[in-house]
């Protein structure tokens, strides 16, 4: 037996169904028998070298004597000299030397594994396992390859196991391809309860986690537009979900213009506005579609500005975030020429949009930026301000978010071709 399997289960490849007690084996390990009152000393020595397996404590106290066993990992010392001569030389200088150095019998058990220590021994080998997943308040969140599909509820009841905040596990199509951009997912373990409350950015959010998009790994890119909005800034969320920009942005005394088309993303959107006491003169909510929402919140907001019906706080910006990668630059074309030229020379506001999009490529800066000309329908390179990776979504496909300054040379562009069809009149 080689001593990488030294503490890993055997035995158990492909297994489908959970069935723990074939996990347990006996394996001889290394032990160090040392007096009690030596113990703080060569702890300090001895603890690179402990035995770490999961409920399992590396320093045990001998039945009916004063002596304790330091037990030791057989993958870094099978014997005496195979620890750092420094270490020798230290533990001999307490009095500790190879005579103390013995093996047991120890019962691996079930217990004693880590989630990802079962997976490697029991799924497919050569093949990707269960190598990451999200957690959403109480439900875990995994997207399962197709190899991996009959050990679905095997990898579910490990994780219950394992994880002591879980209590669901759910599979989801990695293809969000509805309307309202939530999954299509399977229960393979623990409870049916899709009510969750998770806290970011010193709110709390709840939600139905069947029915609204959330994505915990977006939540430091959530923290990173944050920062950029000062208090008297307006923020314009064009699908804003369940509020993970838009709450804590009208916490900070932003003036935020939330939207969500989704029935759902709209009722929590509101109920997470009262669950953390937001004061609603600071936060306006919409539930539309996207280009309604560009086309007569926005576009009535700057014309009022532009009027002087409305008034910017002097140094305040406006800030459009557009989070909706598959969809979000079919939306851009809305800017353009959005707002009658009359008014032009009464434009005096800051703008900036915050597009994300999925880049497929070995160069996903210039994907990105190709997706947004193509879409505004006007090259607007010179206002590009950032293009940041937000995150790998897989191989060759990344998520990124594009910064650039709306201007007015395409807020009041006169020459923009819309393509759809003018809206019939009726006669009278």
């Amino acid at each position: 037996m080689s001593l990488s399997s030294i503490l890993t289960p055997v035995g158990v490849r492909g297994m489908q169904v959970l069935e723990r007690d074939k996990f347990s084996r006996f394996v001889s390990v290394p032990v160090l028998n040392i007096p009690e009152e030596k113990l703080a000393k060569t702890t300090q020595i001895v603890r690179p070298y402990f035995l770490k397996l999961e409920n399992f404590k590396p320093v045990q106290t001998t039945t009916g004597s004063k002596t304790k066993k330091l037990f030791i990992n057989p993958e870094k010392v099978i014997k005496w000299s195979d620890m750092a001569e420094k270490d020798q030389i230290a533990l001999q200088n307490n009095g500790i030397n190879e005579n103390t150095f013995s093996y047991e019998d120890i019962q691996l058990k079930y217990d004693n594994f880590k989630f990802d220590t079962i997976f490697k021994a029991v799924l497919p080998e050569n093949e990707e396992i269960v190598s990451s997943f999200s957690q959403i308040g109480h439900i875990i969140h995994l997207n399962l390859r197709e190899h991996l599909l009959d050990y679905r509820q095997l990898i579910g009841q490990v994780l219950l196991d394992k994880i002591k905040t879980c209590r669901t596990v759910v599979n989801k199509s990695n293809i969000i391809d509805n309307t309202y951009r939530n999954f299509k997912m399977e229960v393979i373990a623990g409870e049916e309860e899709f009510l969750v409350t998770v806290k970011e950015n010193c709110c709390n959010f709840q939600f139905d986690f069947s029915k609204v998009y959330w994505n915990p790994r977006l939540c430091k890119e959530h923290e990173r537009i944050l920062d950029f909005l000062k208090p008297e800034d307006v923020l314009f969320d064009v699908f804003c979900g369940v509020g993970p920009f838009s709450i804590p942005a009208a916490k900070r005394k932003c003036h935020v213009f939330a939207n969500d088309l989704n029935p759902d993303s709209f009722k929590w959107l509101e109920h997470n506005a009262e669950y953390n006491k937001v004061n609603m003169t600071y936060l306006h909510l919409y539930n539309l579609d996207g280009k309604d929402f560009i086309l007569k919140i926005f576009k009535d907001y700057i014309i009022d500005l532009c009027k002087h019906e409305k008034k910017l706080k002097s140094g305040s910006k406006i800030h459009i975030t557009m989070n909706l990668p598959a969809l979000a630059v079919e939306f851009l074309k809305y800017f353009n020429g959005l707002i009658d030229a009359e008014i032009s020379d009464k434009f005096n506001c800051e703008i900036y949009v915050y597009v994300y999009c999925f880049a497929v490529g070995d160069d996903p800066v210039k994907v990105s930026k190709e997706k947004l000309i193509e879409n505004i329908g006007i090259d607007i390179s010179h206002n590009i301000t950032d293009v940041f990776n937000v995150r790998n979504v897989s191989p060759k496909k990344e998520m990124m978010r594009v910064t650039f300054r709306l201007t007015e040379d395409v807020l009041f562009n006169n020459n923009v071709k819309n393509d759809e069809p003018p809206v019939k009149k009726v006669c009278v």
